[in-house]
């Protein structure tokens, strides 16, 4: 073992953040304390599948928590494939051809009091030279130790298994990638299944909908797209698939087969590039040089992600039936692409149920019927692209790193260990833009393409304009205002001559008949809120924004006085509560006491000893109910409203909140008074509601148990939910459309990501930013519980 190698300076833990924190004026309060995870494994430059799988694990793990733990690498070599890293969280190299290599490092992990648990990613070949001295270096490691095995044969030889068995007695946790691994480790292996979690492969979230621009990008417009990537090698058996193109190039001659990446280094290095030109001199023998395309290099990950989501098929070859994961696999069903398979295990699980076909290892015969129906079956197609990314999402190397961090802090001892806070996403306006025509906010999605058939609504206008507004507030940057522009537009054109608002819209801009068949008091109460809001900006706000807003509140205020449903009240109030900051009027205090006190008189209908709420169920959008009644406190200072909205709203989460979590009333079945509690069924919209009112109550109250509240309603969208799932996409700056029992609702609406930027500009100020790394959260609470804010 030896410390890392660099290009041409010492390597020090630490300095070079430390520095970077430095000229940016960041302290690094108790940086060094940071609770350290080592993984052990090959690392880039090293070109080989665990390495990059590593290096997205990694860096999904730093991407979403902060402050939590500090990831050190060991990189493993050996005598015939050594690196120069330029990584400075390179910590460690260990040569597995020189026994005291692992002697030094077992030295070094077990003196270094801050490492609190080491990872190994496992691969058979990686030890094979040193097996023993293997065996012996994780019994000498006296650290918690989390294996990840990458391969799991079935079957073993006596001799195999007891070295198997070696690692799997002294591990202390077990990851794999399937779950037929899982059963093979219980099957055949003596391992107790509750020490084994799976967690799938990691795949990277995509935009989808972007396959023919993608091909122009790249010159492929007009052909039908077959690939297949990964560093070349025979085991890929990609001449299976060239002997099956002929009888698909008769009926489909625009089909073109990319066969992407370069010669594995280890394959290059013992045999050049034989297994290429093997290739090479089969196309020319088949006649295949206009159908298919070599890319030739190690290709980045970026360029690699598009060449996926410009493919129509993408196949997978391998020759080997224990091969237990396979991560190209992976990528390709998260770019959705329609997969053709050999019977890996992992395809086997993953395609059942119409998400992808099987054929036989290198049975071309079957391999050019499976391509030649997909080609004919473009609706076939649709269906396995959704089915596979369904049952592919919960891989998203975001949940991944929920997963393995779960793991990892359970293996390593629980919170006293590590313990986890997640990390803010930077804010992402760009599926609001790409749901925003120039009329308004499209009200539903397919994916993150927009569904403009779905039309719009003043419901997802109102909501948008509110968030944008928050996002101008905060940031000011002048793109914004003329989406602002568009929803305030869209508002005044749903205002009908009498103060009325319709809500619904369809894509020609006529009103549809479901205004004639809802009640659309809500609707009404929402535009109240954004507009009111709006008004309340106009001191950085351009004024016709504001003249114009303001004239569509006026000319509806009277008409609210009618309005007796509980949340359009609510929403109205909360209008009325902005607009009051702007515009002194006397109206304006006798509107907030009317509604105010008809909610208080619903309460006291409704309330008793054990059911302290405003009707007698708790449906959705309920906390804006409290929330509207001390921001009504707020104005008038009456400590009935206040004391109402305490009540109920400690009500409300008593029944919405555990020790860890939220968990909203499901929309399955709203909670009835004295009935039971349906679960499952959450939407975004619930859990944004309640951070709004959880940053008001914690504003005025000043109790830290609201903050952290707070924390653990935003933490929903990270993966602190039943399934530890993200419900925010990253990549697009979409929100899934809700948290079902087994899965998310891949859909990114107007509503879900509207509520979802919402609650991110609420939170903020608060925590899990990544400005401040070394913010901890005692200085948090001590921090922000003398802010009073004036934003939503």
């Amino acid at each position: 073992m030896k410390t890392r190698k660099t290009a041409g300076k010492k390597f020090q833990p630490y300095n070079s953040l430390i520095e970077q924190l430095s000229a940016q004026n960041i302290t690094p309060t108790s940086l060094d304390t940071l609770p350290e995870i080592l993984v052990i494994t090959t690392f880039p430059p090293r070109q080989c599948g665990i390495a990059t799988y590593s290096q997205d694990l990694i860096t999904a793990l730093n991407d979403h928590y902060v402050d939590s733990f500090s990831i050190k690498i060991c990189a493993i070599e050996s005598k015939n494939e050594q690196h120069t890293y330029t990584d400075t969280d390179v910590k460690y190299v260990l040569n597995t051809s020189n026994p005291e290599s692992y002697t030094d490092l077992a030295k070094a992990i077990n003196e270094d009091d801050n490492l609190k648990i080491v990872l190994i990613q496992h691969e058979f070949g990686l030890v094979h030279e040193t097996v023993n001295h293997f065996n012996s270096f994780i019994d000498a490691v006296q650290k918690p130790l989390s294996v990840v095995f990458h391969t799991v044969l079935p079957n073993p030889n006596e001799e195999f298994k007891a070295n198997v068995q070696h690692i799997l007695n002294r591990a202390d946790s077990l990851i794999v990638m399937t779950h037929n691994a899982a059963d093979i480790l219980v099957r055949d292996y003596i391992v107790d299944r509750d020490k084994i979690a799976v967690i799938a492969h990691g795949t990277h979230l995509v935009s989808h909908g972007r396959s023919a621009e993608l091909k122009r990008k790249h010159g492929y417009e007009g052909r039908q797209v077959l690939s297949t990537f990964g560093l070349l090698s025979s085991g890929k058996s990609i001449e299976t698939t060239l002997d099956a193109l002929p009888n698909v190039v008769k009926t489909n001659p625009n089909v073109l087969f990319l066969i992407i990446g370069k010669t594995h280094p280890t394959v290059a290095l013992q045999e050049g590039e034989v297994y290429r030109e093997f290739l090479t001199k089969k196309i020319e023998d088949l006649g295949l040089q206009n159908n298919v395309q070599f890319i030739n290099k190690y290709v980045a990950l970026d360029e690699l992600l598009e060449y996926l989501q410009l493919t129509d098929i993408y196949i997978f070859s391998s020759k080997d039936p224990n091969q237990a994961v396979s991560g190209t696999f992976s990528y390709a069903l998260s770019c959705g692409c329609p997969i053709i398979s050999t019977p890996i295990p992992h395809a086997v699980e993953v395609l059942a149920g119409d998400t992808g076909l099987i054929f036989d290892f290198g049975n071309s015969e079957q391999l050019t019927d499976a391509i030649n129906t997909l080609l004919f079956d473009p609706v076939l197609r649709e269906k396995m692209i959704l089915n596979g990314l369904h049952k592919i999402v919960h891989t998203a190397w975001e949940n991944s790193a929920v997963s393995h961090a779960k793991v990892l802090q359970k293996t390593a001892g629980g919170d006293k260990a590590i313990k986890l806070q997640y990390r803010n996403p930077k804010v992402n306006l760009d599926h609001m833009k790409h749901m925003t025509t120039d009329f308004g906010f499209v009200q539903f999605s397919k994916l993150n393409v927009p569904d403009l058939a779905s039309g719009y609504t003043i419901d997802d206008n109102a909501r948008a304009m509110i968030a944008l507004c928050q996002h101008y507030k905060k940031y000011r940057e002048k793109d914004v205002l003329k989406y602002i522009k568009i929803y305030l537009d869209f508002i005044g054109f749903c205002q009908q001559p009498d103060g009325r608002f319709l809500n619904y819209v369809d894509v020609n801009k006529n009103f549809t008949t479901q205004n004639d068949n809802e009640n659309l008091e809500d609707s009404s109460g929402r535009a109240m809120w954004a507009l009111g809001y709006l008004v309340s900006l106009g001191g950085i706000l351009p004024a016709e924004y504001i003249d114009k807003a303001e004239a569509i509140f006026q000319k509806s205020l009277s008409l609210t006085k009618n309005i007796f449903s509980t949340r359009a009240m609510a929403f109205v109030i909360k209008g009325l509560y902005y607009y009051n900051r702007t515009v002194k009027d006397a109206d304006t205090l006798i509107y907030i006491k009317m509604f105010a006190d008809r909610m208080v008189q619903m309460y006291r209908h409704e309330a008793d000893e054990n059911w302290k709420w405003f009707e007698g169920y708790l449906t959705y959008a309920n906390s804006v109910l409290p929330e509207a009644l001390l921001l009504c406190y707020a104005i008038t200072g009456n400590e009935v409203y206040r004391d109402v909205a305490k009540e109920s709203f400690d009500f409300l989460l008593s029944n919405t909140f555990d020790d860890n979590s939220i968990k909203i009333i499901s929309n399955r079945s709203w909670l009835v008074k004295g009935g039971k509690r349906e679960t499952y069924g959450e939407q975004p919209i619930d859990v944004a509601y309640t951070i709004l009112a959880l940053r008001k109550f914690h504003d005025i109250f000043k109790e830290e148990e609201y903050l952290n509240k707070m924390e653990m309603a935003f933490n929903w969208f990270l993966g602190n939910n039943h399934l530890q799932h993200v419900i925010y996409n990253p990549c697009t700056g979409g929100c899934f459309d809700g948290l079902e029992q087994y899965s998310v609702n891949l859909n990114q609406g107007a509503e879900s990501t509207v509520s979802y930027l919402m609650a991110r500009l609420t939170i903020t100020k608060y925590f899990g930013n990544p400005d401040t790394v070394y913010f901890r959260r005692k200085q948090r609470a001590a921090k922000t519980s003398a802010l009073r804010t004036q934003d939503i």
